[in-house]
């Protein structure tokens, strides 16, 4: 096998030179494949909030010229050496999320958690993401998309959905229980209808009742303002799990309240304040408080086959390429129902 050129090895994409800098057009050399590694020419990559705060370097973690772009879908064109085998094929559809490669030889590796590896790989930090041309990621970590998942609106599950599902295996979520799920936009709105398709009674907390009626058509039983003190005593005692997906403070000894006995307040959402816990409410009905990331690529294919079984798809808006730093705007204005997806081909 002939050696590859540099122009094989040239990725096209759009980054951004610094903080609060549009989007433009740039190249870089991405050096030859690794002998784990697949690569993939993408169709469609999702806007993500989390791609918001690295532009910005809201996290302090940015290296510009950075590639946002970490819910790709799109093509295998090339298999390193080692990755051969292994189940995935030139021309097969995959996606590929926030994690691009782990370890493989740690404990939470080879457990099966490999989104907890210490040396877990973030395709956006560190490295270039997914608005270009192609990219790589270790296989592992590329998912092939299952028949009956729509690819054009695949991509956000790599991350929001993921983020909203992980937590329903990992806690041992039940059809017979009664769950809250607090803000329904981008990530509430999957959460919405995975917990409806799960068989739960779904609670939607919203800060606008204005959502209400779109609430209830994603999948929810009924909707409660995140603020009515009075509304959470209704209420109280009465659910087994709640998601919280918003990033906004509120009163959570409240949320603590609505809780049944051994019930679980789950975060997933980065609300930006510490979180005052009074103790002896979480002591008297023996609850608990937790969080979570994203999930291991076993998880990724158990949503994925969930979402072709009950045909659960993000909402999503397409915008072309040509569009780009207006898709990045109109996330930023929080103007998106609810989540935003490049056509890379547009």
């Amino acid at each position: 096998m002939s050696a590859p050129t540099a122009a094989e090895n040239t990725f096209n994409a759009w980054a951004a030179a610094g903080p609060n800098q549009p989007l433009e057009a740039f190249q870089f050399d991405a050096g030859p494949i690794g002998d784990e590694e697949i690569e993939v020419a993408i169709d469609y990559c999702g806007v993500c909030h989390s791609d918001l705060s690295m532009l910005n370097n809201d996290w302090g973690i940015t290296q510009y010229p950075f590639v946002p772009g970490h819910e790709v879908v799109g093509k295998i064109v090339k298999i390193g050496d080692h990755a051969r085998n292994k189940g995935l094929k030139v021309g097969q559809i995959v996606g590929v999320g926030w994690n691009r490669g782990s370890c493989m030889h740690c404990h939470p590796c080879m457990s099966g958690d490999q989104h907890l590896c210490h040396d877990v790989e973030a395709t956006i930090i560190g490295h270039h993401g997914g608005f270009a041309d192609r990219i790589r990621s270790h296989w592992a970590w590329a998912i092939p998309l299952p028949e009956g998942v729509d690819v054009t609106s695949a991509g956000p599950l790599f991350c929001g959905g993921i983020t909203v599902f992980n937590p329903l295996l990992q806690f041992g979520v039940l059809p017979t229980h009664r769950v809250g799920v607090v803000g329904i936009g981008g990530l509430g709105h999957m959460a919405l209808r995975f917990l409806n398709a799960w068989g739960c009674e779904v609670t939607a907390f919203t800060s606008s009742l204005a959502k209400r009626d779109e609430a209830l058509s994603l999948g929810a039983h009924r909707v409660v303002a995140t603020r009515d003190s009075d509304e959470l005593k209704k209420i109280a005692g009465e659910l087994d799990f709640i998601m919280v997906t918003a990033n906004a403070s509120l009163d959570w000894d409240a949320f603590i309240g609505t809780l049944a006995p051994k019930g679980r307040l789950h975060f997933v959402g980065v609300v930006p304040e510490a979180v005052p816990l009074h103790v002896m409410a979480l002591i008297s009905k023996q609850a608990e408080v937790s969080g979570s990331p994203t999930g291991a690529p076993s998880r990724l294919a158990d949503m994925l086959a969930f979402c072709a079984r009950h045909q659960i798809t993000p909402q999503v808006e397409h915008f072309p390429l040509s569009k780009i730093n207006d898709a990045v705007e109109h996330l930023h204005e929080g103007k998106a129902r609810y989540r935003v997806i490049l056509d890379m081909n547009a």
